[in-house]
């Protein structure tokens, strides 16, 4: 099981090569160092530790002092906002390879915490900066993935307005076969739905009760399958769920 703890990588960093320990990361292929040179990933990795979450624990609170950021390497978190009357909104799930973390901002505005054991590669804020100050190329790179963030943000806000409740929980599941689907061995795709069905409800602005009408309707159709306790899943048939998503 993982552990809240930091991990300081000792390993030497053999000039003009990236650092063993980058060079075997999970996440480094869709993640902001994937076109990173040589020299920049050996930059990061000298400011940076990994560190290991268990499920349910804090990486940031709103409103605490922003110290640090990260990229996820394993594992999900959920990112949460507080409404007026004190309910938590979730307004993001990070996935391997994601960013985690607001930079030039001196206090957190939202709620990080992990939906699983979850490693980070973390990085003082203060000094990611300054890297990025450095190396003109990676401030470019995490610009463009920022930007692609907001309009992948703006794409959910367009569907959720314009997406029937059938076509939401589609899309949701959809979208977690494309960031963590593994292959079954029927044909289908594996996943595992990190978050509960009424926190699901809140991510798609449905009622609990119409997420759990949906999700056994998409199962007596047999396009999905449950295990452990509904948060282990299977997708049966991804092109039926395509075919929900987008209607011909």
């Amino acid at each position: 099981m993982l552990t809240d703890a930091l991990l300081l990588d000792r390993t030497p960093t053999v000039p003009g090569c990236a650092p063993a320990r980058c060079q075997a990361c999970k996440a480094r292929g869709n993640s902001l160092c994937a076109a990173m040179g040589d020299g920049e990933i050996s930059a990061l990795h000298a400011i940076g530790r990994r560190r290991s979450l268990p499920a349910g624990q804090v990486f940031n609170w709103a409103g605490d002092q922003n110290n640090h950021c990260a990229t996820v390497v394993e594992g999900m978190l959920k990112v949460t906002a507080s409404t007026e009357d004190g309910r938590e909104q979730i307004v993001g799930l990070l996935f391997p390879g994601d960013f985690v973390g607001e930079l030039f901002e001196e206090d957190a505005t939202l709620t990080v915490s992990t939906l699983c054991d979850t490693d980070l590669c973390t990085y003082p804020r203060a000094a990611f900066e300054r890297t990025l100050e450095d190396h003109p190329r990676m401030e470019r790179m995490l610009l463009r993935r920022t930007l692609a963030a907001l309009g992948d943000a703006r794409s959910r806000m367009l569907a959720l307005g314009r997406r029937n409740a059938k076509e939401r929980i589609a899309g949701f599941l959809l979208d977690l076969v494309e960031r963590t689907g593994q292959p079954a061995g029927n044909g289908g795709v594996l996943i595992a739905i990190p978050i509960s069905r009424g926190e699901m409800a809140d991510y798609l602005g449905l009622t609990i009760e119409t997420v759990s009408r949906q999700l056994s309707q998409l199962k007596a159709a047999g396009i999905l399958a449950f295990a452990k306790g509904d948060r282990g899943c299977t997708v049966l048939g991804e092109e039926r769920l395509r075919a929900i998503l987008n209607p011909a």
